[in-house]
């Protein structure tokens, strides 16, 4: 894992990974599995929107983007560039927040898994 200098930042709330508890990516074993975690990680970026951690205005595109990639997830015949244009859309949002860097990281591993599993 990379470590970071982050003497002299001022930062008021931040989103580590160890705190996202209630997210586990290490044992999903199916598609079910992994919308049950994403609909997890959801609720942890609704969390990081009521603490401040991420702008109003940031959050109605990041939701919207995990919100999408849910609902493809769950079609018949769900796309996998549809899934892949919200989680990635919502990566690149969640990493222009700096004290959102748990939340990047989850998300990472969603993507990552979600190859094996839309193809």
């Amino acid at each position: 894992m990379a470590k970071f200098d982050q003497r002299g930042q001022q930062v008021t709330n931040q989103v580590n990974a160890e705190t996202i508890g209630s997210v586990n990516f290490e044992s999903i074993q199916n598609k079910e599995e992994l919308i049950a975690e994403l609909r997890k990680l959801l609720s942890e970026v609704n969390k990081s929107i009521q603490a401040g951690v991420i702008k109003e205005k940031d959050s109605i595109d990041i939701e919207s983007h995990l919100k999408k990639a849910l609902l493809e997830m769950n079609e018949s015949a769900p796309k996998k560039a549809k899934i892949f244009e919200h989680l990635e859309g919502a990566k690149v949002l969640l990493e222009s927040i700096a004290s959102a860097t748990g939340l990047v990281t989850a998300l990472t591993q969603v993507i990552k898994i979600a190859g094996e599993f839309f193809r």
